[in-house]
């Protein structure tokens, strides 16, 4: 009896409460005015296309390309800002849609003069101001969100700051710092940038018509910004790759294996990706793998397993920021090195990306080159998304032993299968000192008959 008296209790709250939220005097809920083609209002002039096109700011002259994952896509800022179409229905009639734009936005309501409207302490994108805007409704995912690497980039803020000699960050100088977020932070978004605008990336603006996104679209938000390492692969674009076979055997986005809590972060702060607990493993699914064929039962431990299972993945050269661009440019690749992160992964030897950073990247920015460049190899871990269960390490040819697509193998005076390793004659000048560490010189077995 007490039961159904506290279940009858729980309901009239709760049919109160949504009584209340409904009431069209609460200061922080607006029902639009439904005349909105007038101007004098937020909703009247962002839904009014026309007059959109008639007051738009032109974009400032353009900096340089669109990093990483090439130039931006240009949408003029007019589609930008516009309200409409689907989207925007559905956003009109969802909790969001509720809200009055000053909640979030700031600026004033009720005027058709663009400068009042963006006065007012105006936010643009109100998901960089989260501590103020989300988090009254979104707390857990606010805080946690705000010491993540997807939006903070801790792993790279950290790697620039070592190689630089700082103990983190906020002690690099004004003018690097103001390099990094000018290229290198384009690319970690803020709750907006996943859930209500297109990336930066992707071109920027409402990506439907100011309609929130519970769940990221795979292409047009995640690989638009993880292009060049992510999408890349796993869509197989490089000739002579096919795509990743957890997309086409089992249909899988990129939510299937990253979780919610790990994007969003867990309240940690990691200076390394690989750090993060909520990462997804192999193992998370593919179990009991210890002695199911001979290559696991000789290498389960001692290589990570994209050294059997990965295609040909694209290698980044090191970038000028700011300047003529890269002196190596992007490159299909694959190279087995020693484990660069032995603190953090198992195993003794994994597949290396090259990466961004040369001594002088930062030329542009006040440093000629980077004191403590030598801290850090120039060719990283990494899990390339181009997983495909035979690939030309794990497929011999009839009568061939299991090892001979990949070990080294000496024939007629020449070594085949030596360009999957990392040796120190793969290294520029200026990387030799710094990654030094990982190069397979002198490490591989001595049957080998390779120095």
């Amino acid at each position: 009896m007490k039961k159904i008296l506290y279940l009858l209790t729980l309901v009239t709250f709760m049919i109160l409460f949504a009584q209340a939220c409904k009431e069209d005097d609460s200061p922080e809920l607006n029902v639009p005015d439904p005349d909105i083609a007038k101007v004098n209002s937020c909703e009247g002039c962002h839904t009014n296309y026309d007059h959109l096109k008639e007051i738009y700011t032109p974009d400032p002259p353009s900096t340089g390309g669109g990093g990483c994952g090439g130039e931006t896509p240009h949408i003029e800022p007019y589609d930008r800002v516009y309200l409409g179409g689907e989207g925007y229905e559905i956003f009109r009639n969802s909790i969001h849609g509720a809200l009055s734009c000053t909640k979030c936005h700031n600026g004033v309501d009720g005027t058709d003069e663009k400068d009042v409207a963006h006065s007012g302490n105006f936010r643009s994108k109100p998901s960089l101001y989260s501590e103020e805007t989300c988090i009254e409704c979104h707390p857990m995912i606010t805080l946690r969100a705000d010491n993540s690497l997807h939006e903070q980039g801790l792993g790279q803020k950290h790697m620039v700051a070592s190689r630089y000699g700082a103990n983190s960050f906020d002690e690099l100088p004004e003018m690097l710092k103001e390099g990094y977020n000018q290229n290198c932070a384009t690319c970690h978004g803020t709750c907006g940038d996943c859930h209500v605008n297109r990336p930066h990336a992707g071109g920027g603006g409402l990506y439907q018509g100011h309609n929130f996104v519970k769940s990221p679209d795979m292409q047009d938000h995640c690989t638009t910004c993880h292009v060049s390492r992510g999408g890349h692969a796993y869509y197989g674009v490089a000739v002579g790759t096919v795509p990743d076979a957890h997309l086409t055997k089992a249909g899988f986005t990129c939510m299937n294996c990253h979780s919610k809590n790990e994007i969003h972060g867990d309240d940690n702060t990691y200076n390394q990706r690989y750090q993060m607990e909520l990462l997804p493993s192999c193992t998370d699914c593919h179990t009991g793998l210890e002695n199911s064929n001979n290559y696991h039962s000789a290498h389960l431990n001692s290589f990570n397993c994209n050294t059997c299972h990965s295609q040909d993945y694209n290698n980044c050269g090191s970038c000028h920021i700011g300047g003529e661009g890269a002196r190596i440019h992007s490159h299909q690749k694959f190279k087995i090195a020693l484990n660069p992160l032995p603190e953090i992964k198992p195993y003794e030897f994994a597949t290396v990306r090259q990466s961004l950073m040369a001594p002088d990247s930062w030329k542009e920015y006040g440093v000629d080159n980077l004191a403590n460049f030598d801290s850090a190899p120039t060719y990283k871990y990494t899990t390339p998304h181009n997983i495909i269960k035979w690939t030309s390490r794990t497929q011999v040819e009839e009568g061939k032993p299991c090892y001979d697509a990949c070990h080294i193998i000496q024939e007629n005076g020449e070594f085949r299968n030596k360009e999957l390793y990392l040796f120190r004659s793969d290294l520029e000048e200026w990387e030799l000192t710094a990654t030094q560490g990982i190069v397979v010189d002198g490490r591989l077995p001595a049957s080998w008959g390779v120095k």
